[in-house]
């Protein structure tokens, strides 16, 4: 019996160092990310299906909030421990790191899937660089959202959407008057940020806009731009509950899902926390671009493969590449996520109507980027600290703070 047992004992150790030997072959990867609401959740699970689909092996490291997540991923960076894969957005803070010879570039697999063909130019000229492509992205975000619960706008007696900043404030003091909180605001720092953005084109256009963040235009125009800006965003403080400071924007979604909020201002991912409640756009919820506005900020995400020295992370890591710019991925990625997909090839009729509205948009050309794709991580800080300083600080001096708002240029 003792013979019997060894026996057995030594053949299940030999089936078990062959099935370990079998998991080391597959292409496996660590991917960080930041991605942990219900609806960006989901949006990655998409791809991690696929990927294990595929034959690869997922390892999960996820960390809310995408400055802890950017923290965390600089220090591994550092200490030699890099990921495999890090969500990041397409811009200056992935440049830094290419520059710096610290990410692998996926050109062949961009190449044999013809990603030239399938994006934007725009798109295709920022995951470039000289002549190489390491970015392969996501999907992109419009971030001049306004979202509003049909139950709360009902109940306040408004029966249709504001055309002007003016009348918006209007039906902001129906909402206020009917008891509900007319506008859910996610008080942090890079959330009243793109507040600010959605407000600043509204009032100083697309080529205003450019000039600001691209061209650093001091000029008395974008400066009067800026200042009237900085007026409509301090009206808003008078139309927030006390509970705003530090809200995640998750949980200013969630106060228009259940009908307490009449509105948030946020980027189109805030779609994939109403997908996740089971509520429908165009018949819970409704989205419409910021008041005057002729356009919509934008934000591009994408997966970054830094260098690991591992052969079989840098296999995984284009196999991954392959399975985000997948056509089919990228709308059922975009479906969970709220976000528009990348590739101009897909099928957009499964889009939702607020999606449908982001593709005209981004199809017109009328887009500008978000300060993360045009202005280094320092001077998207600096940015952050000023908003911050002025919503936070109550100030209604917009004119003096219009003008220290170009000293985060220098």
């Amino acid at each position: 019996m003792k013979n019997m047992m060894k026996l057995f004992l030594a053949g299940a150790a030999i089936v078990g160092l062959s099935g370990s030997a079998h998991a080391e072959d597959k292409p496996t990867i660590e991917i960080m990310s930041s991605w942990t609401s219900g609806g960006e959740a989901a949006a990655l699970n998409v791809i991690k299906t696929e990927f294990e689909k595929r034959g690869g092996v997922w390892k999960d490291f996820s960390i809310a909030g995408f400055g802890a997540a950017d923290a965390a991923f600089q220090n591994r960076i550092v200490a030699g421990d890099a990921p495999g894969a890090k969500q990041g957005v397409i811009g200056l803070a992935a440049a830094d790191f290419i520059n710096q010879g610290l990410f692998n570039p996926i050109d062949d697999v961009a190449a044999a899937g013809k990603w030239a063909d399938a994006l934007p130019k725009s798109i295709h000229d920022l995951i470039t660089y000289d002549g190489k492509v390491y970015l392969s992205p996501t999907g992109a975000h419009g971030e001049s959202w306004i979202f509003y619960s049909k139950e709360a706008f009902e109940k306040a007696g408004i029966s249709q959407e504001p055309k002007t900043w003016d009348e918006l404030f209007a039906d902001f003091d129906k909402l206020k008057a009917a008891g509900m909180v007319p506008v859910a605001w996610g008080g942090q720092p890079w959330q009243q940020t793109k507040v600010f953005n959605m407000i600043l084109l509204s009032q100083v256009g697309i080529d205003g806009f450019l000039k600001i963040y691209v061209d650093k235009d001091k000029s008395p125009v974008s400066v009067e731009g800026v200042k009237k800006t900085l007026e409509i965003l301090g009206k808003l403080r008078g139309y927030v509950d006390a509970g705003a400071a530090g809200r995640n924007w998750n949980d200013a979604t969630a106060m228009l899902i259940t009908a307490k909020a009449g509105v948030q201002f946020m980027g189109d991912w805030a779609k994939g926390e109403f997908t996740v409640a089971g509520k429908e756009p165009g018949k819970d919820y409704g989205c419409m671009i910021v008041p005057e506005s002729k356009g919509m900020v934008y934000i591009a995400d994408a997966l970054w493969f830094p260098k690991t020295g591992k052969a079989e992370t840098d296999k995984a890591q284009k196999l991954l590449a392959e399975v985000v710019m997948d056509p089919a991925i990228q709308v059922e990625f975009a479906l969970k996520k709220g976000s528009v997909p990348m590739r101009s090839d897909v099928d957009k009729s499964k889009l939702d109507v607020c999606a449908q509205k982001g593709v005209e948009l981004m199809a017109a050309g009328a887009i500008v980027p978000d300060q993360a794709i045009v202005l280094t991580p320092q001077q998207v800080g600096a940015l952050d600290d000023f908003v911050d300083e002025y919503w936070s600080g109550g100030s209604n001096d917009a004119a003096a703070a219009a003008e220290n708002f170009f000293a985060i240029f220098e």
